[in-house]
């Protein structure tokens, strides 16, 4: 390895860790989702080793939620399980805290706005930076309340906020979206909730759409990756892939952290 890395720091080494992957890899970026608190309570730490230790570039720590209406049903069902297991935002906190002890790739915060306001906006902002989590995604924070209201104190505690865009999201809406990210853009596959696809064969004109933009941001683009087939198909046309589905999936099958992982990674290459 030769390179010291200063995991304590919230910011890393000269600066956010997500921006930082971005400019050392352009392409093949691969992003992994997994429900804090799933398959059992005390799983989120084993599960980030594992997943840094197999070539996971980036993850997304989901806080469980009740009524999360941007996923699917496997997502769904490992939030009900997370909740019945005892999984808080203050416990996932207590988790976190010595986090970067062992874990040097960028960390993302995904929850949804009711539980974080129930928390208080402020304090999970703090929180995600004394543990040293990068960034966060609030699918359902509105971009405008987002920058009357929240910004402001996203940036003071250094972390970046990512937004998602799909199919149906307007150019101009894409264009402000990408003028106030400076991390990378969460580009939905489709409109429909979380799960996995066979084939990403009608998403050529979306994402071409998209690479003609020429956005500052990069993209990672999310929702069914599960195979060789569709993360080869994705990483053609952005930086890389977010896997969320097809983790929980695995983790259901196997009931296991690292037999999960592996098994997520030998399907990503069949």
């Amino acid at each position: 390895m030769g390179i010291k890395t200063n995991f304590s720091s919230p910011l890393g080494v000269g600066g956010n860790r997500i921006n930082l992957l971005f400019e050392r890899k352009k392409e093949n970026i691969l992003s992994v989702y997994f429900t804090a608190g799933f398959p059992k309570l005390d799983d989120t730490i084993p599960t980030l080793k594992s997943l840094q230790a197999n070539g996971v570039d980036l993850v997304e720590i989901g806080v469980p939620f009740s009524d999360p209406m941007a996923d699917g049903v496997v997502i769904q069902n490992s939030s009900q399980r997370a909740l019945k297991n005892g999984m808080s935002i203050r416990k996932l906190f207590s988790q976190l805290t010595e986090v970067r002890e062992h874990i040097h790739i960028p960390l993302v915060m995904m929850g949804y706005l009711n539980p974080v306001m129930q928390f208080g906006f402020e304090e999970f902002c703090s929180e995600c930076n004394r543990v040293g989590v990068d960034g966060m995604i609030i699918p359902d924070l509105p971009m405008s309340d987002f920058l009357e209201e929240y910004k402001d104190v996203a940036e003071k505690y250094s972390l970046k906020f990512i937004f998602l865009i799909t199919p149906e999201t307007s150019e101009d809406r894409i264009r402000e979206i990408d003028s106030h990210t400076d991390a990378f853009i969460y580009m939905v596959s489709s409109a429909a909730v979380t799960g996995t696809q066979n084939s990403f064969d009608n998403k050529v004109d979306y994402f071409n759409r998209i690479n003609a933009m020429n956005l500052k941001n990069p993209r990672l683009i999310g929702f069914g990756i599960s195979n060789k087939s569709t993360i080869d198909m994705v990483n053609r046309y952005s930086s890389g892939a977010i896997i969320g589905s097809a983790f929980i999936k695995a983790l259901d099958e196997s009931q296991n952290v690292e037999k999960g992982v592996n098994l997520l990674m030998t399907k990503l290459k069949e």
